[in-house]
Order: C-alpha cells, then structure tokens, then sequence
C-alpha cells in the first residue's frame, strides 16, 4: 500500500512539473495575478483535470478523483494568484526567492493533503 502512495505521489510532483514548468504559457504567467482571468484560471484548469485524471488512473472513483481535481484547481489558482499579486517580481532578490519557494512548498503540501484524502 505504501509504494502504491510514493508512486501517485510521485506521479503527482511530475505532473506539477509538466503543468507548472514545461507547458505553462507566458500569457498564462501575465494573467494569473488578474483574480478571476480566464487565461489565469486556465493553467489551475489544467492542473485540476490532470490530477482527476491520474486518481482515477489509480484507481478511485471518477466522483472522488473530480472533487480532488476541484480541489486542486481551486488551492492551486489562489496559491498562484496570491504570488503573483503580492509577491516580489525581481528574480534577482533573497524575497523572490524565498516567496517561489514557500509556493513550491504549499503545492507538494497540497499534493500530500489530495493523496491523504484519497486514502
């Protein structure tokens, strides 16, 4: 049972990757500290329709894995808008830093607490 949870966690942390680093768009970047903004709201889309998908993959009833994906998406879209209406722009800074770290940190947790939920 617990390799089973390391492997959907794993997947989980891949898939955050793929979403947040490799297929994110720069208009998506532009847009996610406009609250409400579709082109912002869409990049949590994909992540909260990617995480439905890969709980139902593990098995977990399709109702189950969408609430999750609910989830995702909704924790996702606030944690990203919160960054980017109050965090600091300038890569250059310890503050930016800092703020992208305690983002990436608040993701993993929110991956742990989806995979909690499941169980």
């Amino acid at each position: 049972m617990f390799d089973s949870l390391f492997v959907l966690l794993g997947v989980l942390f891949v898939k955050h990757y793929l979403v947040d680093f490799v297929l994110q768009t720069q208009e998506q970047i532009d847009n996610k500290g406009i609250y409400g903004n579709w082109i912002g709201l869409k990049h949590s889309f994909d992540h909260g329709a990617i995480t439905a998908m890969i709980f139902w993959v593990f098995g977990l009833p399709f109702e189950t894995s969408m609430f999750l994906g609910v989830i995702d998406l909704a924790v996702h879209y606030h944690i990203d808008y919160v960054k980017m209406r109050w965090g600091t722009k300038d890569m250059y800074t310890k503050r930016f830093w800092s703020e992208f770290g305690l983002d990436q940190l608040a993701h993993a947790l929110t991956y742990i607490e989806l995979v909690y939920l499941a169980v």
